[in-house]
């Protein structure tokens, strides 16, 4: 379940309710456990978190994080240990145990199979099927994974220790683990009875080669779910293939550099939909899955560019992934596309091979972006007015046009000279037509000015022309819109327990996912974060973040983004120096 990076929704400190309500859960879930090992689990006054987060197939998790450790996780209202708790009771649940070897597929996502067990002198744990179970390795009772039975533990004696044992949902060294101190198992020594016996089988298995192998088949033998899909694991990986991903070397000199970048753009397209992209996202906008997801996928060494494609732009590659019927693109709002939803089960998705991750690509940490953020482009634009199209029609505009203050300026000049306008004493001077006055002059104007200097004529037609703008996303073709572009704009504000938070909106206008920001943020700051709509914007959300964290966003938005200033609204409120926050 956590194999993958997975996404953070919120997170917020316990309520005193709660916190009852949880112990009262763990009593329900572990009746072994007693009233004091419930209190060191669930504190009565240390600090604890509650998590809400994505999985990486879209499942709602909710995590419970006490010192800095996940501890608790509830997945359909069932209540499971992490590790790290298992280490501190490693008799909280039915333990079973098998070879060191078999870890590694473990965290890659594979369920126990059952020739994988090691049966101890005393026999396998008494459970039935559904209960949840702790996976250790020999040698150590220290629990690695936590995972559900697929059968009582009689079906599996019967079955001859054949098929699928437990479904494994959570192990050391996954993303849940990474996300707390990651902290190596203690070593807890395993029951004196049998103890000999474990060792003297693991002695003879090294001593002999042969058995080696004939282990490793043995006890690997057996299917992984992953991603909708079977994988057989038999002791190697799936696919041995190099670098899935990347174009293919040898092919590059038969193919025309167009050919390479439709390519690579179908490959980054579907390991984006089948590895990055959950139900739970939808909708998406297109620049967020281009920005966010798509140029992540981007093997080493090489650069997505659109441009350089047979489709030129992205918009026009969705609408030909729409028409294949891989997904569905509409325009939630006017020029801004977004994907709606994503037919998981079509063959291009179904077929595709996730290349593995390079090492190098695996610096990325949990809710941080998974590619570097390209700022929009912004150029601020002028609209023409149905008051104002004479003026301007002369040089083939018309009502409604987007002009650059340029293109305004060089209206103007041209409308002036066309209507010999110019002052014959004063070429600084322009005489008013009386085009001229109705579009730039006053009421009380219209007898009394004849004459304006050019600056000052310019400046008045500016003044009248309609406010736009155009947004300019890597690799997308422009969006322009009327009016001005929102800031992104930090609140600070005060709750009534005389507590600061941070507030941040308009982040979706300049490309940025709100709850990756919030992650983000989360991480830097250490403190709770959530993401709700904001009030009076249609389709919009705010971060929250506790404390005054303007200095935080500062570096964020301004050092690691690079929007420019003018962008951001309220960066004036970050904490003077040696103020409480």
């Amino acid at each position: 379940m956590f194999t993958k990076a997975f996404r953070v929704k919120s997170n917020t400190a316990i309520k005193g309710s709660d916190r009852r309500k949880l112990r009262a859960d763990v009593t329900a879930a572990f009746p072994t456990v007693g009233t004091d090992q419930v209190s060191e689990l669930v504190p009565g006054k240390e600090e604890l978190n509650v998590v809400k987060l994505y999985a990486h197939k879209g499942d709602a998790v909710t995590v419970y994080v006490s010192g800095g450790n996940p501890i608790l996780f509830e997945l359909e209202k069932n209540l499971y240990p992490t590790v790290y708790t298992l280490w501190s009771y490693p008799d909280l649940l039915p333990t079973f145990t098998t070879w060191p070897p078999v870890l590694e597929k473990l965290v890659g996502g594979a369920d126990l199979m059952l020739p994988g067990l090691v049966v101890p002198p005393a026999g396998l744990p008494q459970v039935q099927k559904g209960d949840l179970c702790a996976i250790a390795l020999v040698g150590n009772r220290a629990p690695i994974a936590i995972g559900v039975a697929a059968m009582s533990t009689a079906e599996m004696l019967t079955s001859g220790l054949k098929g699928r044992g437990f479904l494994v949902l959570h192990t050391y060294q996954d993303h849940l683990w990474k996300s707390g101190d990651k902290s190596s198992p203690p070593s807890i020594a395993p029951p004196a009875e049998g103890l000999a016996d474990l060792r003297e089988e693991k002695d003879s298995v090294q001593a002999d080669p042969s058995l080696q192998e004939d282990m490793r088949h043995l006890h690997l033998e057996g299917e992984a779910e992953e991603n909708g899909e079977l994988l057989q694991l038999c002791g190697e990986k799936v696919s041995e293939d190099p670098d899935v991903g990347a174009l293919d070397q040898d092919t590059r000199g038969s193919k025309t550099l167009q050919e390479q970048m439709d390519e690579l753009l179908q490959r980054c397209f579907l390991h984006a939909l089948k590895s990055r992209v959950r139900k739970a996202d939808l909708p998406l906008l297109a620049s967020t899955f281009l920005g966010s997801h798509m140029f992540s996928c981007c093997p080493e060494g090489q650069q997505l560019d659109i441009k350089k494609s047979s489709y030129k732009k992205l918009s026009k590659f969705l609408q030909q992934m729409q028409q294949e019927r891989v997904i569905q693109v509409k325009e939630l709002s006017r020029g801004v596309e977004s994907i709606v939803a994503v037919d998981w089960k079509h063959p291009r998705i179904t077929s595709f091979i996730t290349p593995e991750p390079s090492q190098t690509s695996q610096t990325i940490q949990e809710g941080s972006r998974e590619q570097p953020y390209h700022p929009p482009d912004i150029k601020f634009l002028y609209c023409v007015p149905a008051g104002m199209t004479l003026l301007f029609q002369e040089s083939g505009h018309k009502k409604g046009s987007f002009l650059k203050g340029s293109e305004v300026r060089t209206a103007i000049i041209n409308y002036a000279k066309k209507n010999d306008l110019v002052d014959a004493d004063n070429k600084n001077l322009v005489k008013l037509d009386p085009v001229l006055c109705d579009c730039i002059l006053e009421k009380n104007e219209q007898h009394t000015v004849l004459k304006l200097p050019w600056d000052s004529l310019l400046t008045r037609c500016l003044e009248k022309l309609q406010p736009a703008y155009q947004v300019t996303f890597p690799g997308q073709e422009p969006i322009v819109k009327k009016g001005k572009i929102c800031p992104i704009d930090i609140i600070l504000a005060q709750r009534a327990s005389n507590k600061k938070v941070t507030i941040v909106r308009n982040l979706e206008a300049y490309g940025l996912d709100p709850s990756l920001v919030a992650a983000i943020l989360q991480q830097r700051c250490q403190a709770s974060t959530t993401v709700t709509p904001a009030p009076g914007a249609k389709d919009s959300m705010q971060v929250q973040i506790q404390g005054n964290q303007v200095h935080h966003l500062s570096r964020l938005l301004l050092d690691e983004y690079q929007l420019p200033r003018k962008h951001i609204q309220g960066l004036e409120k970050a904490p003077k120096p040696g103020k409480k926050k």
